[in-house]
């Protein structure tokens, strides 16, 4: 064999290729295979309780519970794939409800009526177990512009109420707060919140954070934004005895500005580089971003075609990069019209109507986020709360044959390339297809028992990392 190129320039032009390649992979190291909640709800700082995400659980059931008694109302309702084949009659739908109570989870899936009762039962399970997974405090929108003495006893109060939420268990997974935005007219009411609140709640857990905890900063438009947050989290990290790094922050898209900036640029990368590692997530702000596109508020609308447009920015600016993305919210609240306990027939197929309309839409923009690759989103009001889960389980769910397909095949065939050394770009593309059984897993869609279909054991979908599974393999 022959070979013309000489072999110590080629190995020093491979050594200058490594070093680039390798700062690439450390710039875009792909999806995090971390836990990513499916929605931040948004709350009010002057409403928040220490139970309050347990008393959204049971709001959120019961309003579940009073439009849809049953699963086959809900497929009527979201047309759920094979609600025309459902039975209409009480009676009917009993019998059904109660054969397939009988059977077991591989027996169920050839029924029609599989994922219908599938959705519903998890549902009310979820709201059950877990009915929020991550909650903001909310100090911008959600509490408006008050008095300083206000915000500032506000701020105490609200960090007593989460400090209590962990002695008592009840806070979601994933909590943080929202501040005001580093505007220059809202720059020293921001800081002065966070730091009343971290001041207050470290003094009242003995230097504790809660787990997953994260600071929102809004309307972010320069990086000069993030920066200063970096350094005010270094400042409350000294005072505080806490580690450095600990303090994590999210930013939001709600401006045009952060779409592209004054040359021309989309500055989404800078904006998150400027936040030094510290920045975890990049959350769309729905009603910000039209009005900032001249939308009047009539058309202000997640299925906006400039909303398509600012999400599809983002994730070419951040793809890659492991910043989890999240939509925004839906601004139609599935409550009645009417209240009170004596109301007219005709008063409570208003309601009815009202309700089932808001979670069809509200299903939809879910759905379209789902299938635009965004896994999270916001919810206002815990009566969204099903149709959250009923968006999320239906799309993972309808999905889960196909994809345990495409695992498992990719499954035996990395297993043939492990042999031959080549790993990286296997784990690169396994990870993204076992991210999404760990997503549906996260969020109660389906089991570790369903995961192991695709061919990998329950260690392996434990370590959540497909390079670790390769390397394992390998080794055996």
């Amino acid at each position: 064999m022959t070979l013309s190129l000489p072999s110590t320039e080629t190995a020093r032009l491979l050594d200058q290729l490594g070093q680039a390649n390798l700062r690439f992979q450390q710039t875009y190291p792909g999806d995090k295979p971390d836990r990513q909640p499916v929605h931040t709800v948004y709350g009010g700082a002057n409403l928040f309780k220490a139970d309050t995400c347990v008393k959204m659980g049971d709001i959120a059931l019961n309003n579940l519970r009073t439009y849809a008694p049953n699963f086959v109302e809900l497929a009527r309702v979201l047309r759920l794939e094979g609600h025309e084949h459902l039975p209409t009659s009480i009676a009917d739908i009993e019998a059904l409800t109660a054969r397939l109570d009988a059977l077991s989870p591989a027996e169920r899936k050839g029924e029609t009526a599989w994922l219908a009762y599938s959705v519903y039962n998890k549902i009310v399970q979820k709201l059950q177990r877990e009915p929020v997974e991550d909650f903001r405090v909310d100090f911008e929108d959600g509490f408006g512009n008050r008095p300083d003495a206000e915000e500032d006893e506000t701020a105490v109060r609200a960090a007593k109420e989460v400090a209590k939420g962990m002695q008592q268990g009840t806070l979601s997974p994933f909590i943080g707060i929202r501040i005001k935005p580093f505007t220059e007219d809202l720059k020293q009411r921001g800081v002065r919140t966070l730091d009343i609140f971290l001041s207050t709640l470290l003094g009242e857990t003995g230097g504790k954070l809660p787990a997953n905890f994260v600071v929102m900063l809004p309307k972010v438009t320069i990086p000069e934004q993030m920066t200063t947050m970096v350094r005010l989290f270094e400042l409350l990290e000294k005072a505080n005895g806490l580690a450095p790094g600990t303090l994590r922050m999210e930013t939001m898209v709600e401006a045009t500005q952060i779409i592209m900036d004054d040359e021309g640029r989309n500055p989404l990368m800078r904006i998150i580089r400027a936040s030094e590692g510290r920045c975890v997530a990049a959350h769309f702000g729905t009603y910000d971003y039209t009005a900032s596109c001249g939308i009047t508020a009539r058309y202000q609308t997640m299925a906006h075609p400039v909303c398509d447009f600012a999400h599809h920015m983002t994730k070419v600016a951040l793809g890659g990069t492991g910043i989890f993305l999240s939509d925004g919210a839906t601004n139609v609240m599935p409550i009645g019209p009417h209240r009170g306990d004596n109301l007219t027939f005709a008063q409570l197929r208003e309601n009815q109507e009202s309700v089932h309309n808001a979670w069809r839409q509200a299903f939809h923009h879910t759905t379209h986020s789902l299938i635009n690759g965004l896994y999270q989103g916001w919810d206002l009001n815990p009566a969204q709360l099903p149709m959250r889960y009923a968006a999320t389980y239906a799309f993972f769910l309808s999905s889960y044959d196909e994809a345990v397909h495409r695992l498992r095949t990719f499954v035996e065939r990395a297993a043939i390339s492990t042999l031959t050394g080549d790993i990286f770009d296997d784990a690169a593309t396994g990870q993204g297809l076992l991210n999404f059984f760990l997503k549906a897993l996260n969020c109660g869609a389906i089991s570790e028992e369903e995961i192991e279909a695709t061919g990998l054991t329950r260690d392996e979908i434990n370590t959540r990392s497909f390079y670790r599974i390769l390397e394992g393999r390998r080794g055996r």
